[in-house]
């Protein structure tokens, strides 16, 4: 495996090792957050009927958004 990973980085596709796991690890974070997507629309799909959306479900939806972008603001 050593070896590969060395090819990779002498065939100049990266400039180290690191950089070689931090596109690694790129991609993997892609990769779930397709699935998790993936799983979110399905399940939507498959919740039922749709039902008009009210001003609450609006509000309601722009309180998540504050609220991560605060949680999110906070790790930074």
């Amino acid at each position: 495996m050593r070896t590969y990973i060395e090819e990779q980085v002498a065939q100049g596709d990266y400039s180290s090792i690191s950089e070689y796991f931090r596109e690694l690890v790129r991609q993997d974070q892609k990769q779930r957050a397709k699935e998790r997507l993936e799983t979110m629309l399905l399940e939507g799909l498959n919740s039922g009927n749709a039902t008009e959306m009210t001003v609450q479900d609006w509000e309601d939806i722009r309180q998540t958004i504050r609220q991560r972008m605060n949680k999110h603001q906070d790790t930074i």
